[in-house]
């Protein structure tokens, strides 16, 4: 987006706050470190429209194929056959909730799966149409409201709950990305990940906080982009979460992982992430909890 210098931050969707300056931060019976997983189910499609947005080189597969790429798209599709699965059985094993974004060709195309998340309790969230489909500052402002509007209502229709929180196809915003998810009556966003802690975004209307994910754990960033090793992967997990949890001893943390289950949900990754899990869940003053949880005890504190 482009840049509006001025005195402090050169954009208007949050002030900038040094942890440091901030009153502390306390979870639910004094935890020190929040811990969720939020899954990412996002459909690719075959023929996007001729209009729509998708980026360059998307991961899966192997080398970009002419399309249809079946390589790309059907690895993507393991995850909702399979791969999720894998991923919902682990986190309960660990007692850990999922946040589950899902898109609406997910959602009104899987209804089998739809149901399941929630015989699963799994909290759902806005993701937009499809991973085939990005928000960008190339639609106009009627335009992305139509499609956060519709992503929306797709969920309600397949779940009966209509989302509370929002993560950007492949985490791509335009510049009025959190007003609009804000008009549209959303309390959560997820696509910053610029912080350790939640923290209100300046919206024109609502009252919108952003819970950042943690990057450098993400799956996708971390093996698919960085090729990094499963052992590192592992070690960035634990690593991240042992000090999170130290800091968070003065003023709460959350580690938000972010997995996709065509990616960590494969059999040869589950193993590592099953380690990762639990030596984290090892760790005392832990406190589990979904998205909505996590945003609500934020807006809760006295702080």
């Amino acid at each position: 987006m482009p840049a509006e210098r001025s005195y402090g931050m050169d954009h208007p969707h949050y002030h900038y706050s040094p942890i440091p300056e901030r009153p502390s931060l306390r979870w639910p019976d004094g935890k020190a470190l929040a811990l969720g997983a939020l899954i990412l189910l996002e459909h690719y499609e075959w023929q996007p429209p001729e209009a729509a947005y998708s980026l360059r080189n998307p991961s899966g597969g192997l080398i970009k194929l002419p399309s249809p790429d079946y390589l790309q798209l059907t690895h993507r599709e393991y995850g909702h056959r399979v791969g999720v699965f894998r991923l919902l059985d682990l986190l309960e094993r660990y007692a850990i909730p999922a946040t589950v974004a899902i898109d609406s060709l997910t959602a009104l195309n899987y209804p089998w799966l739809v149901d399941y998340l929630l015989e699963r309790r799994c909290e759902l969230i806005g993701h937009g149409i499809a991973a085939s489909r990005l928000i960008t500052s190339k639609i106009n402002a009627t335009t992305e409201s139509e499609v956060i509007e519709e992503s929306l209502d797709a969920v309600e229709q397949a779940s009966g709950v209509r989302p509370v929180g929002w993560l950007s196809p492949e985490g791509v915003e335009s510049d009025r990305t959190p007003a609009l998810v804000a008009a549209a009556g959303l309390k959560y966003l997820c696509d910053w990940p610029n912080d350790e802690q939640p923290y209100q975004m300046t919206v024109p209307s609502g009252n919108l906080v952003s819970l950042p994910l943690f990057l450098e754990a993400d799956d996708e960033f971390a093996l698919w982009h960085r090729r990094t090793s499963l052992q590192s992967w592992e070690q960035t997990i634990v690593s991240a979460a042992t000090q999170l949890h130290r800091d968070g001893e003065n003023s709460g943390r959350h580690l938000m992982l972010t997995l996709r289950p065509w990616l960590s949900g494969q059999p040869f990754r589950i193993s590592t992430l099953e380690r990762a899990l639990s030596e984290v869940t090892k760790l005392p003053n832990l406190w589990l909890a979904q998205g909505s949880e996590i945003v609500d005890a934020f807006l809760e504190c006295d702080c």
